[in-house]
C-alpha cells in the first residue's frame, strides 16, 4: 500500500462510531457473541452480500403481496436476515482482526442506497402504499445518508443512530407494521381511512427530511466554530 493510502486508511480507522439506539449495547453483546462463535468459512463479505440480497429480497416480496398478502411473512424473514448480514459483517471483521475501514464504510454504505432503492420500489408495488410515499421516503432517506457519510469525513465521527433511533429500531417498526398489514391495510385517523403504510410513511418522511434538516444545522455550526474565519 502506498505511504499516502496507508494514511488515509488510519486517519479513517479513528473515526469514532456513535450509536444511542434503545438496541444498541444489548445488539452490540449479541452481534460480538455471535462473531466469537461464526464458523471459519464465513467471511465478512458473505455477510455484506447476504444483507442486499435480503433486502431486495424484501422489495420483491413487498411487489408479490399486493397479490398475496402472506408474502409480508416473507417480508419479515428477509428483514431478519438484512439485520444478520448488515449489522454483523463488520462486527465479524472486529473479531477476526481483519477490518478494512474504507472498504467496509464504502461498500456497506452504497450497498444500503441499493437495498433501500429496492425496498422502496417493492413498496410502492405492493398497493399498500402509494408511489408518492414510497419516493418520499427513498429521497429523504438519501438525503439523511449524505448528510451522515459527509460528517463522517469532515467531523470524524460517523453516528449510526439519531436520538434513540437506528437501523435496527426502524427494521422493527417495518416488522410491527407488516404484522399490522396482515391484518388489514387500513387506518383511521379522525374519522379518516386511510393506508396504514401511507400514514406511517409520511410521518417517517417528515420526521427524517426534519431530523435532516436540524443535524446539517448543527454540524454546520460545529464545522464554523472549528474552522473560525482569520
Amino acid at each position: 500500500m502506498r505511504p499516502a493510502a496507508t494514511s488515509n486508511a488510519i486517519a479513517f480507522a479513528k473515526v469514532c462510531r456513535v450509536n444511542q439506539a434503545l438496541t444498541a449495547s444489548a445488539e452490540k453483546r449479541l452481534l460480538q457473541w455471535m462473531a466469537e462463535r461464526a464458523p471459519a468459512w464465513l467471511s465478512s463479505d458473505q455477510l455484506t452480500m447476504l444483507g442486499l440480497s435480503a433486502q431486495i429480497g424484501a422489495g420483491v416480496f413487498y411487489a408479490l403481496s399486493r397479490y398475496h398478502r402472506q408474502a409480508l411473512l416473507l417480508v419479515i424473514l428477509c428483514v431478519m436476515l438484512n439485520w444478520l448480514g448488515d449489522s454483523m459483517d463488520g462486527t465479524l471483521a472486529r473479531v477476526r482482526n481483519q477490518q478494512r475501514p474504507r472498504y467496509g464504510f464504502y461498500v456497506d454504505h452504497m450497498v444500503d442506497v441499493f437495498g433501500s432503492i429496492a425496498l422502496m420500489c417493492g413498496l410502492g408495488c405492493s398497493g399498500f402504499l402509494h408511489w408518492q410515499t414510497a419516493i418520499a421516503m427513498l429521497v429523504t432517506f438519501l438525503l439523511l445518508s449524505s448528510e451522515s457519510y459527509l460528517a463522517t469525513h469532515t467531523l470524524s465521527c460517523f453516528e449510526l443512530s439519531q436520538g434513540i433511533f437506528g437501523p435496527t429500531e426502524i427494521r422493527l417498526l417495518l416488522i410491527i407494521g407488516n404484522v399490522a398489514l396482515l391484518h388489514s391495510p387500513y387506518s383511521t385517523v379522525f374519522g379518516y381511512r386511510m393506508l396504514l403504510f401511507d400514514l406511517g410513511g409520511t410521518i417517517a418522511a417528515v420526521c427524517m427530511f426534519v431530523l435532516a434538516i436540524v443535524v446539517t444545522l448543527r454540524h454546520t455550526a460545529e464545522l464554523y466554530r472549528q474552522e473560525p474565519l482569520p
